[in-house]
Order: C-alpha cells, then structure tokens, then sequence
C-alpha cells in the first residue's frame, strides 16, 4: 500500500518471493482492488541500510536474529516498527540490540496465496504508540509516531497513535489467543468459530483467563467489554484464515509460544491458572510436531 502510494519501497524477504516480485511486481488481491505493484525487492539485509522506516514484519520466532542482522544497518534516528503478534517483541529487540523500536497492533486479514502474491480479506488497521517512556527522548519519539501515522493514512492504512500501546498489544494477543489456536486446529474461518457454540464458548473461557492474568499483572486494558471485542472479530474478519493455520499449512513452526503458550507462563508467575490457554498451547504444540516430522 505505501508503494501503491508512491513511497520507495523496498521488500526484504525469501528468495522465492524477491524473484517473483522482482520479475513481475507484487500482486494485491485486496478487498476493493487487484494490481500488480512495481516495488523493489531484495533478499539482503544490508538493503535497509538507507531506509528512514524499517517495518519488521517476521514472525515472532525470528525476532531476535533478525534484529541482529539488521542491527549493523540501522542508523541513528531512523524508526522500526515492529509489526507482530505477540506483547514482548520490543522487549525482546532492544535486549538484543541497540534499536529502540515501536510497536505497533496489526489488523489484517491476509496471506500469501503464491510467490509475490498477496490475498487480502479484511481489515488493515494499525495501532501504534511507544513503551519506552524516555522522558529526554518523548517528543522526538512522538514526532515520529505522528510521522508515521500521517504515512500510512496517506497510502489507504488507518493508523491511530495510542497512549496505552501495551493494552492495545494485550487485547490483540487475547483476540489471538481465542482465534488462532482453535482455527487452526478446526481449519475453519473466524466466522465458523463464532457461530457454533461449543468453540465459542471455549473462546470466551480463553478470553476470561486472560483478562485474569492481565489483572493480576497490572495491565491496563482499554475500557471495553473485550469478550465483546473478541466476538466481534468474527465478523468484520469473517472469512480469515488465522497466521498459526496458514504456518501449519506450510509445515511451519508458529507462533503459539509467543500467543497462548506466553500467557500460560505469565499466569504462572502472577498465580494464575490458565487451564483452557494451557490445553490449545499443548495441543497446538503437537501439531506443530507431527507437522514438522511429517507425520
């Protein structure tokens, strides 16, 4: 969308998509449009190192080495945005770099139907804001959020600046930990979980858990009726297909540590239990296994 928009772009990522896209441009099968995007696409890191903005966009297995290849080619004053699943990624990437990156909430509906190809079929919202609270630093860092806010709703994204991004993170991950676990063991769309009764309630006991958990470690979720907010995802994402059940296609690891599996071991340590959340991890988590040993 910033490409169609007119920014330079550059896509780092797999060689089997960077020759597809090279050759041909990237495809957007988005909801209200089909076309073919000229965009520059490369498979080397080094490639960032004249980027004013830096979208890190892997999934959140790959956070920490992909940090530190991009580390040496970020430059000061320039912005990451860490665009992934999860609450700790930005923890995880200043713990490992210098880069002091924001994060930001993701709601899209897509995948990648084929080299260079991408299908999108709801939403495509974005939440952003900032966890490091510098004070010397705070109206720099709020520049650059409003820079790049200004950015993606000049390219067609909505994108509103939070100054509670860590409730806004928790929400997604909760809505995560309902949709994904129980759509990729189910192979159905979000609409289907919703509608029959025996996954929704087991979404709703996964969504009580976690608001326990978020209690008793302090959180700060937004004022809202989030079994509510959960639910009604399964509207205005109907036909989605969750990332964990399109990774599981591809014979992929996901990232249910970093979803279910993480608010499992959150609630242990704030004395939680999380029964429901513990069973979608394990199960997902031999999934995973027989997925990988081609069994």
């Amino acid at each position: 969308m910033l490409a169609r928009a007119g920014a330079p772009v550059t896509l780092i990522g797999r060689a089997q998509h960077v020759e597809a896209i090279t050759h041909n441009g990237l495809f957007l099968d988005a909801m209200h449009f089909q076309q073919q995007i000229p965009v520059t696409a490369s498979t080397e890191m080094r490639d960032a190192r004249d980027a004013e903005v830096i979208l890190l966009c892997v999934k959140t297995p790959a956070t920490v080495e992909t940090a530190k290849s991009l580390a040496p080619y970020v430059a000061r004053g320039v912005v990451v945005l860490s665009l992934q699943n999860g609450v700790d990624n930005v923890e995880r990437i200043r713990s490992a770099t210098p880069i002091e990156a924001f994060p930001a909430v993701v709601y899209v509906a897509a995948e990648m139907t084929a080299p260079g190809r991408v299908k999108h079929t709801g939403r495509g919202d974005l939440i952003i804001g900032d966890l490091l609270g510098h004070a010397q630093e705070e109206a720099t860092r709020q520049r650059q959020l409003e820079s790049i806010a200004v950015l993606f709703e000049r390219a067609g994204v909505p994108c509103r600046i939070s100054d509670n991004i860590e409730g806004e993170l928790w929400t997604k991950m909760i809505i995560n930990c309902t949709y994904n676990p129980i759509s990729a063991l189910s192979r159905a769309r979000y609409h289907r979980l919703v509608e029959n009764p025996w996954t929704r309630e087991v979404m709703i006991r996964a969504v009580q858990e976690a608001l326990a958990v978020a209690r008793a470690a302090g959180i700060r979720l937004p004022d809202a009726d989030m079994i509510e907010v959960v639910l009604k995802i399964g509207d205005s994402m109907a036909n989605a297909t969750s990332s964990t059940a399109q990774d599981l296609a591809r014979g992929k690891l996901t990232e249910i540590d970093s979803l279910n599996g993480y608010l499992t071991r959150r609630g242990a340590e704030v004395g939680v239990g999380t029964p429901v959340n513990q069973t979608l991890h394990a199960l997902l988590k031999l999934l995973e296994e027989q997925v990988a040993g081609g069994r």
